[in-house]
């Protein structure tokens, strides 16, 4: 049976006693640029520095969005005493080294997603800062949008009775230009930067997978250009989740159970809404809307202020996305990548 009402989110909103923490952003690029921007204008934290290879970019993104410090390198980053923590935005190659570099300094770090690789480098990160003491973080925004802590309240509450299915799409249609870094073999492929999307909320949902089945097809570089996840989940459940770079597709989600099922509005990996629903065909529909008036990328500064507020708890790591979870997620993307014959 549907609840009467549908509760309200738990939101990272700034002011409720987080520290305001002096941020460094490596790797002035597109959504380096978004997230700077929802953070200025959403949260109480301060970018004080950049850092690029190329000092001539470094300079323009620090001129472009008010940044006091521009530097060339990530060593003279990682080492500026007026930074607390590192916002990693370099290609997902650069990942793993520039995360360690920051976590070898003592800062905290919030890692755009994929974390890694491959799950060895999201271990060697997780290890490393619990050992360092610092807080190590993946740039899943969607894990603190809103939406999501609606979705997990009625998951703990037992609304849709026992669980049986997620399907999930994130399909976008990206040419293949010259040097896009989703084409090149050991920096993209569709599954480590618009899969992971599906597969987290998969994770999120059912749990980590007891089995893998992965079918899909290559781009003449090599990288898996789209693909379909069959994944097994414990108590019999399953996910479905499909991605691609070569077709754009609805990007919804579905999450199903014997006594409910609800449709996430797609994009649904950003701020949207969501339809809960009765399992009987005639049952009635609750709907929900997201009303805080941040939409799209100005999402970015929901996890931004979560993980201040998780420095100001002493945590070294996301209670709503554990870095054991992080590694599960990173080692079914290798296992399907793996089965595709991937580069």
């Amino acid at each position: 049976m549907l609840p009467s009402h549908l509760p309200k989110p738990e939101l990272f909103g700034p002011g409720h006693g987080e520290p305001s923490l002096r941020w460094g952003v490596i790797g002035p690029g597109w959504i380096a640029g978004e997230f700077v921007k929802a953070v200025r204008a959403h949260t109480r934290q301060q970018v004080v520095a950049v850092a690029s290879r190329s000092a001539a970019r470094s300079s323009i993104f620090a001129a472009a969005h008010g940044i006091s410090t521009a530097v060339d390198s990530v060593e003279r980053l990682v080492t500026l005493p007026e930074v607390d923590v590192v916002y990693v935005a370099t290609p997902n190659s650069e990942h793993a080294a520039t995360g360690l570099a920051a976590i070898a300094a003592g800062k905290h770090v919030l890692i755009e997603k994929p974390i890694g690789l491959n799950a060895d480098e999201a271990r060697a990160l997780a290890d490393a800062g619990r050992t360092a003491g610092v807080l190590v973080m993946e740039a899943m925004w969607t894990r603190y949008l809103p939406q999501t802590s609606v979705i997990r309240r009625l998951l703990a509450d037992g609304v849709f009775g026992e669980l049986r299915a997620v399907l999930a799409d994130h399909g976008q249609a990206i040419g293949a230009g010259p040097g896009h870094r989703l084409y090149e073999p050991g920096l993209g492929g569709a599954l480590l930067d618009l899969g992971i999307y599906p597969i987290q909320l998969a994770s999120m949902v059912l749990g980590a997978p007891t089995q893998v089945t992965a079918v899909g097809d290559l781009a003449a570089s090599g990288v898996d250009a789209s693909s379909t996840l069959v994944l097994r989940h414990g108590g019999g459940a399953q996910s479905t989740l499909y991605s691609s770079m070569v077709a754009r597709t609805p990007t919804s989600a579905v999450i199903s159970g014997v006594e409910a099922v609800l449709g996430l509005d797609g994009p649904f990996h950003t701020p949207t809404g969501f339809t809960l629903t009765g399992a009987d065909y005639f049952s009635p529909s609750l709907s929900w809307e997201d009303s805080t008036g941040l939409t799209l990328f100005d999402g970015l500064s929901w996890q931004a202020t979560a993980l201040a507020h998780y420095v100001g708890e002493g945590r070294a790591e996301s209670p709503l996305h554990p870095l054991d979870e992080v590694v599960t997620i990173m080692d079914t993307i290798d296992q399907a990548r793996a089965q595709l014959g991937a580069a």
